[in-house]
């Protein structure tokens, strides 16, 4: 097991999540961090994993699908990054 497997086998129980949610949208969300850690600044990629997380949780709230919820966050994420041209600063 690598330690990526390892942390989210403990971290995600601990916190209240189904693993199994966290391994159908790990990949997707991984890559999410990586296209904005690269594409807006790297500050901005745990930023937007929470903003993320938080949308989930909502959807979650409103008893809305919660694997969906974060494929179509990360939809719209994709959105902004293909849409985003930072301002010269």
């Amino acid at each position: 097991m690598d330690v990526l497997e390892e942390w989210t086998r403990l971290v995600a129980p601990t916190l209240g999540v189904d693993p199994a949610l966290v391994a159908a949208t790990q990949d997707d969300v991984l890559d999410m961090v990586r296209d904005v850690a690269h594409g807006v600044v790297r500050p901005a990629a745990p930023l937007t994993a929470y903003v993320v997380g938080l949308a989930a949780g909502r959807a979650a709230a409103q008893g809305e699908d919660v694997a969906a919820a974060v494929r179509d966050a990360l939809a719209q994420v994709g959105e902004l990054l293909s849409a985003w041209d930072p301002a010269p600063g």
